[in-house]
């Protein structure tokens, strides 16, 4: 519950896309495939890595992490 909380609050700070709200959600979702929820899992990585995308265009570091 702390994790979701913090992603909360990190969305309200950071009104649109922020690098460290991909992170967290990123964090989130490993948090949530360590332990088996995958559906929860699923949408955080997706949501991250387009977030990343719109951030970071084209080739770039930051993307290809995500895809990974």
């Amino acid at each position: 519950p702390y994790a979701r909380a913090a992603l909360d609050m990190l969305r309200r700070l950071h009104k649109g896309d922020h690098e460290d709200v991909a992170d967290l959600m990123e964090q989130l979702g490993g948090l949530y495939l360590d332990r088996g929820r995958y559906a929860a899992a699923e949408p955080l990585y997706k949501e991250a890595l387009e977030m990343t995308r719109r951030l970071f265009k084209g080739d770039h570091v930051y993307v290809s992490i995500r895809l990974n």
